[in-house]
């Protein structure tokens, strides 16, 4: 069984179509929501959809461990609110860990819409990889005995994904799967220079070393 584990934070627009995307979902699953404390209709709305939901210590690191330490799943998978998966990702998952050397992986990506903004980061993305970046809305996936023996995500602000990535490596291969995960680019909807400028000074400062505290309050301008 896959345990998906969705952390949340005031994602009351996003939550429905989220349980409609997981209910197409073909294969044996439990889905487990993190909330952060979210100030809107958020658990009320995933709960209505029929989605367990648990309260969890704000920020996507430890709201991510909180849903794994109660997840029964042997391959635990992390999706964020706005990233829909294709209907087979669940045998996709199973395909790539019947490699005993593979620790997990993620899918690839695309930005859904039609914004210029979208379609600019769909084609950016398989280039940040090369620098040895990856990013948790590309739903990365690991066996529960690697995330256990790693600790889990470290409890960064920002870049917790990344750090878990890096990790994972260490430990066996880090497959990327060809089918593609559909996320959303509403955060660089127009604002696309202002935002893409800073995410990649933020990016190159966490490749020479800065901690993730500090790049965090470079973040709050983006959320």
């Amino acid at each position: 069984m896959v345990s998906i584990i969705v952390p949340t934070l005031n994602e009351e627009t996003t939550i429905i179509d989220l349980a409609a995307s997981l209910s197409r979902l073909r294969g044996e699953f439990e889905v487990i929501v993190c909330d952060g404390g979210s100030a809107d209709a958020t658990v009320e709305m995933a709960r209505q959809c029929g989605l367990r939901v648990i309260a969890a210590p704000r920020g996507r690191g430890p709201q991510m461990n909180a849903g794994a330490r109660l997840a029964k799943g042997e391959t635990l998978l992390f999706l964020h609110a706005d990233t829909r998966l294709p209907e087979n990702a669940l045998a996709l998952v199973a395909g790539a860990l019947a490699d005993d050397n593979v620790c997990g992986g993620n899918f690839s990506l695309i930005f859904g819409g039609g914004a210029r903004e979208a379609r600019l980061l769909t084609r950016i993305y398989p280039f940040l990889r090369l620098g040895g970046m990856l990013y948790g809305d590309s739903a990365i996936f690991a066996r529960r005995s690697v995330f256990d023996r790693l600790g889990g995500y470290r409890e960064y602000p920002i870049f917790e994904d990344c750090d878990l990535y890096r990790r994972m490596r260490r430990l066996g291969r880090f497959v990327r799967l060809n089918a593609c995960a559909t996320t959303s680019s509403r955060r660089f909807e127009g604002r696309f220079i202002r935002t893409f400028a800073l995410w990649s000074l933020m990016q190159v400062l966490y490749w020479l070393g800065v901690h993730p505290d500090f790049l965090n309050r470079l973040y709050k301008p983006l959320r």
